[in-house]
């Protein structure tokens, strides 16, 4: 099999359109790689154990950061997937092992899966003494024990860290003492709400190793991001150097724009027009690539999605040849740990020869020799895109990578406008880690470890605002003041085990086989009313089950196994309160704002569709509200305006929802966010501007920085939303440009000619707002006032 011949046979899907579903094509050549010599300062028997895995010698790149580290600068490298950046602080940690004997190192990743992989990969190099373990959820008491009293170097994640080690400091006080390097990989997942956590959770870290006098060198490793230093900075709190020119070869790739043909003989909500799913293209390209035997990841975005592209692929190679089923298999999240492990032994060993998979294996599990990649949709970022395609390649031959378009405005844009994707710089990261949701438990759990000092608030959590926040924690007697600092009035218990890293807030639901008591698997909280409500399809290797029930509260919900012919979307409904304007601008017949909103939410009701997306039924749901304080921005107009410009009062619902689903989905083109991060709401007419208004605001307490960042880029992001909106082929609106799968409204009302009047009544006022607008800031409830 060879890749070219794959991509030669791409265009002979065009199926039932007559343009055929390739949208764009274009070769990547290959890149040579730099090689230079080894540093003399890397001891002998490290060149020799590297030499025997087959590296004669670094990347200009993996040296120019080791050599960095070495010298104690705090230092991030950031080059594309399989560039070897883990040979950029193996290197250090190794040279310091061997200088120190008794130094020690922490290696976090934001995944197991990923610690575990470079775990293998420093075992292998059979080093002495360098005694290396894991620690994190799965690993047993005993070797927890072990670790904590014989290991030098652990690999462990930010979760473990948050509610294991740093609680107990005391009990690790000898490995803190003498820890030189912390290596944070994959840093650029830390971003939004998780990643302000991590800013906050790292700066904790430091000032114990400070207490115990250690200062540890920082290095860090990202995809290609923007700004790399200037991130990494925000994240660690310190001053970081960035190495970016990657000197490691590259394999050409073929990179292929996917657009599935619409289906005629269907018609979705609402008549529209019906795509074949992503999801199910990306089965067929899956089963057409194992059947010529090439090693193949499918990245989907959700875990029912993995789950349902892997049983198409099989249920096509059954037809075909019975026996390459058991070669294809799904990857997700909420796996007990024995399955992910089996799953990565048999993909890396080859015996798996495709594997349906969410992002959990885009993070850097070096799995070598893989010919193709298929992507079901856009996975929310550039950033992402090229590293999910990067897993192809490794073997510096010719791979194929395609980007499967889903019936969704920002693939829909992506694939018609393909130097948004191919030629447009990678995105930067946002967070903030002064946000007050996250810094008050983090302060809470700072002081926990070590009563909280001036010197700390000014210095390591970020002065003005950790002061205040801490205020009203001693107002609410959360801490206690005393002349010395601020304390944590109880010596028993610990808050940490409280506070959710990962931003969800309601931790995570255990989802239980009602009859036999079995756990299979886990959701996340804030996602159970939408994925895991009672009459809920939930798909777990391969086998269904339907939800019996579901309580929050308790955190667990009961399935019964089943085999339905149908499967099920959520509908929900949401108000949005404005709690505080930050910034408006004034610009005639528009305004725009940003500010502090209050989101009220609810899952009100569940759709059963047959597997062509028909829907079946609707079932009410009685599911508690879900209240979220959070940021968001917001545009409101003059209804004479929208009159004037064509869009009589009985369009503007409908012009208003339609703008709104649409610049929902475009917002990740440009802040690194998926559509289910961020979430909207129009109204004809609100109550706090008095004016037909349209609102999106960020899924996450206190906001993640995805608003902040629309409202920076509010011109460019609705221009390319109407652009979507305007280059899309449908008549009346589809889910490629104007329906919503989250729609509380079941996509009513929806005018798709009238959004494009609407964003373009808004970019006419934006054009000239440098001389017609004005920008003010208020610190006061309720903003200007509503006209």
């Amino acid at each position: 099999m060879t890749v070219a011949r794959c991509a030669d046979d791409l265009p002979q899907h065009a199926d039932d359109d007559a343009a055929g579903p390739l949208r764009h094509a274009v070769r990547l050549p290959p890149r040579p790689g730099r090689s230079v010599e080894w540093p003399d300062w890397v001891p002998s028997h490290v060149r020799e154990a590297l030499g025997r895995t087959g590296m004669r010698s670094p990347w200009s790149h993996q040296a120019a950061a080791a050599a960095l580290a070495h010298a104690g600068r705090d230092v991030v490298v950031a080059t594309g997937t399989a560039s070897g950046k883990s040979l950029a602080y193996q290197l250090p940690v190794l040279a310091r092992f061997a200088e120190q004997p008794r130094a020690t190192a922490l290696y976090l990743s934001p995944t197991k899966a990923l610690a575990a992989d470079q775990l293998r990969a420093l075992d292998a190099l059979g080093l002495p003494d360098v005694r290396p373990a894991a620690l994190d959820g799965d690993t047993p008491m005993d070797a927890r024990d072990w670790a904590q009293q014989h290991g030098r170097w652990l690999f462990s994640n930010p979760d473990m860290l948050h509610r294991s080690v740093l609680p107990r400091h005391a009990r690790w006080a000898a490995f803190l003492r003498r820890l030189q390097f912390v290596v944070v990989d994959e840093c650029h997942t830390y971003r939004g709400v998780f990643g302000s956590h991590v800013a906050l959770l790292l700066r904790r870290l430091l000032r114990i190793c400070a207490r115990y006098g250690s200062h540890p060198t920082l290095v860090l490793a990202s995809a290609t991001v923007a700004e790399p230093a200037a991130f990494a900075s925000r994240l660690t709190g310190r001053d970081v150097v960035a190495v970016t020119d990657d000197g490691s070869p590259g394999a050409g790739r073929t990179v292929a724009l996917w657009e599935p043909p619409l289906l005629p003989e269907l018609v979705g909500e609402n008549g529209a027009p019906v795509r074949r799913a992503a999801g199910a293209e990306a089965a067929r390209m899956l089963a057409d690539l194992v059947v010529e035997g090439a090693r193949t990841l499918a990245f989907v975005r959700s875990r029912r999605g993995a789950e349902v592209t892997a049983l198409g692929a099989q249920r096509l190679l059954a037809d075909v040849d019975p026996a390459l089923v058991e070669r294809v298999a799904a990857y997700r999240g909420g796996y007990l740990p024995e399955e992910r492990r089996a799953l990565e032994v048999a993909l890396a060993s080859g015996e798996l020869l495709g594997v349906a998979t969410t992002n959990a294996l885009e993070l850097g599990v070096d799995i070598a020799g893989l010919d193709a990649v298929v992507v079901a949709g856009f996975p929310g970022t550039r950033a992402s895109f090229w590293q999910q395609s990067g897993r192809a390649g490794r073997a510096r031959e010719e791979a194929l990578v395609v980007l499967v378009a889903r019936d969704d405005p920002m693939d829909t844009y992506l694939v018609h406008h393909p130097e948004a994707l191919l030629g447009a710089p990678v995105e930067g990261c946002v967070l903030d880690p002064h946000n007050p949701y996250v810094l008050a438990p983090q302060l809470v759990c700072a002081a926990a470890e070590l009563p909280l000092t001036d010197h700390d608030v000014a210095e390591v959590f970020g002065g003005a605002p950790a002061a205040a926040v801490l205020d009203e924690l001693v107002a609410d007697g959360v801490l206690r003041r005393r002349p010395t600092g601020w304390f944590w009035p109880s010596t028993r218990e610990r808050p940490a085990g409280s506070v959710d890293i990962r931003g969800s807030g309601l931790g995570q639901v255990a989802v239980v086989e009602g009859e036999t008591g079995r756990m299979l698997g886990t959701v996340d909280g804030p996602s159970a009313p939408a994925t895991a409500h009672p009459g809920a399809v939930y798909l777990h290797r391969g086998e269904s089950y339907l939800v019996e029930d579901l309580d929050l509260d308790a955190g667990v919900a009961l399935v019964r196994s089943a085999d339905p012919d149908w499967r099920t979307d959520a509908r929900s409904t949401a108000d949005v309160e404005v709690a505080r304007v930050l910034a408006h601008r004034d610009l005639g017949a528009v305004r725009v704002s940003f500010g502090e909103v209050t989101v009220t939410s609810q899952v009100v009701a569940y759709q059963r569709r047959a597997p062509d997306g028909t829907v079946l039924e609707t079932v009410p749901l009685d599911l508690p509200e879900q209240t979220l304080h959070t940021r968001g921005v917001w545009y409101d107009l003059d209804e004479g305006a929208l009159i004037a410009a064509g869009v009589p009062p009985v369009r503007i619902p409908g012009a208003l929802h339609a703008a709104e689903h649409a610049a929902i989905g475009l917002l990740p083109l440009f802040a690194i966010c998926d559509r289910w991060d961020i979430g909207g709401m129009s109204t004809a007419l609100h109550p706090h501007t008095g004016r037909p208004t349209v609102f999106v605001h960020d899924g996450h307490p206190g906001g993640a920085g995805f608003a902040e960042r629309g409202h920076a880029v509010l011109a460019a992001w609705l221009t390319a939303t109407r652009d979507a909106i305007r280059g899309c082929e449908c008549r009346a609106g589809c889910p490629s440009c104007v329906q919503s799968p989250k729609c509380g409204n079941g996509n009513v009302p929806l005018d798709k000619a009238g959004a494009v009047i609407v964003l373009g009544v808004v970019l006419d006022a934006l054009s000239g707002a440098p001389e017609a607008g004005r920008t003010t800031s208020s610190a006061t409830h309720g903003g200007p006032p509503a006209r």
